[in-house]
């Protein structure tokens, strides 16, 4: 049987503590989907579909990370890719505490998806999207943040 994980996230935008989570959980899977969510609860500053692509520039060289769209609860998105695994990265001991909330909550409703915690890397702790949205609002460069190759300012609406 495959091992079949779900990266689930807004990846508004996708930075380089995403791509380090899903580069390090290959060996781990078989196949990865990078599962760009749409949450209707979010007001995104980039388009789903720019996501997406720079999600698959990003994974291009990598045949097991297929990108994909979604809406709806992770879950089901699971079910229908034939994930058994869910992955989720974790900074701080704040993102454990939510991100443990909605693993048992998965669980409750599917007990064969396991949610696995990837601890970042240490030069990503301090990093997020929301950070990185705050750069690129003030002018700043957010290159340092994101995936080399992905030009946000090309992105922005």
């Amino acid at each position: 049987m495959q091992k079949v994980a779900v990266f689930p996230g807004s990846f508004d935008p996708v930075t380089r503590g995403h791509e380090s989570l899903v580069i390090r959980a290959l060996s781990l899977f078989d196949k990865i989907y990078v599962a760009v969510g749409q949450n209707s609860g979010k007001n995104h500053f980039f388009a789903c579909e720019k996501r997406v692509n720079w999600l698959k520039e990003v994974f291009r060289g990598y045949p097991s990370v297929e990108v994909e769209q979604y809406s709806g609860l992770t879950i089901d998105f699971c079910r229908k890719v034939g994930a058994t695994y869910i992955l989720r990265g974790l900074r701080t001991s704040s993102d454990f505490e939510f991100e443990r909330s909605i693993g048992q909550v998965n669980k409750m409703i599917e007990p064969g998806i396991e949610t696995i915690f990837f601890l970042s890397m240490p030069e990503h702790t301090p990093v997020n999207s929301s950070i990185v949205r705050d750069i690129i609002r003030n002018g700043g460069d957010p290159s340092p943040f994101i995936p080399a190759g992905i030009s946000i300012r090309e992105g922005i609406e």
